[in-house]
């Protein structure tokens, strides 16, 4: 796991100019990174406030051994799209935990991915980027090192990485497209619940009618924002609630669970800059309200 950059750039004055301005590491991942020696100028151990010249090769070592012993490691098959040396992209199945909890203490997904952890010698902290509902199916991505997820978390914060969901919702649409601008907060005296609310976070859904039945639609959702339960609320608050949702809806015998699935993720890989496309066909429940 390494980042290499040969300066060609009169302006950089120091080795922590490439640090920030072309990897753009941060303060806090840098501070840990000189402490366990692992940055080079010309394969030698460095100084980051040393000078840079032209023709200085800089290279960062991000394979450091992290304690990951706080999750217990689960053998699990795992569904696995897309691996490199960096991330790994899974499709999680409705009914399995992102992370333990007193509930999932060992069946959760990291559970499954620290396993497959150990199993390759990878001595890394568990880091999946989005999260996804207990009952919500579809992808996933897990990071191998800090400096991915910093990478990805900023991407998210400047609308980069984006997030496209299907859904099954109650009943027809006036607006076959729309935008719903709608803030979100938590639910007075709820730890899970969340409700549309003026003073909450901004929250931004964009959706569009697929597909029309009798009593329900087939939408595709596109987040601007990632809130808890965004599109659970923004659903049932324009009187759309998904099929199966019991939180903010009403139980359906066409589905057990909430009909949500990330079906697609897009994002700039942060190594090879290439622009990384991953799609999901929808589970077989919701498969089965939506196919002839």
């Amino acid at each position: 796991m390494l980042l290499e950059y040969t300066n060609k750039n009169n302006s950089y004055i120091c080795i922590n100019d490439i640090l920030f301005k072309e990897f753009h590491i941060s303060t806090r991942l840098r501070t840990k990174l000189i402490k366990n020696k692992c940055i080079y100028v010309n394969n030698n151990i460095c100084d980051t406030r040393d000078k840079i010249s032209i023709g200085d090769t800089i290279t960062v070592d991000l394979s450091l051994d992290e304690d990951n012993s706080n999750i217990v490691p689960t053998p699990m098959n795992l569904d696995i799209i897309y691996e490199d040396e960096w991330l790994l992209v899974l499709h999680k199945p409705a009914g399995i935990a992102i992370h333990p909890s007193m509930l999932h203490f060992d069946t959760s997904l990291s559970n499954g991915v620290k396993y497959y952890f150990d199993s390759i010698g990878l001595k890394k902290k568990i880091r999946p980027v989005n999260r996804l509902d207990l009952n919500t199916s579809g992808l996933v991505v897990f990071v191998k090192c800090e400096y991915i997820q910093e990478c990805l978390s900023k991407q998210m914060e400047n609308k980069i990485f984006k997030k496209e969901y299907l859904c099954i919702v109650s009943g027809k649409f006036k607006d076959k497209v729309g935008t719903l601008n709608l803030p979100i907060a938590r639910k007075k005296n709820s730890i899970i619940e969340r409700c549309v609310n003026n003073n909450g976070q901004k929250s931004i859904t964009h959706y569009e009618v697929l597909q029309e039945f009798d009593n329900y639609s087939l939408v595709k959702c596109i987040l601007e924002t990632g809130r808890t339960h965004q599109i659970r609320v923004h659903m049932s608050y324009i009187g759309h609630p998904l099929l199966g949702d019991t939180l903010y809806g009403k139980s359906s015998p066409l589905i057990d669970r909430q009909a949500l699935h990330c079906s697609k993720l897009e994002f700039i890989h942060p190594i090879s800059k290439q622009n990384m496309i991953f799609t999901c066909e929808l589970e077989e429940d919701l498969k089965a309200r939506v196919l002839p």
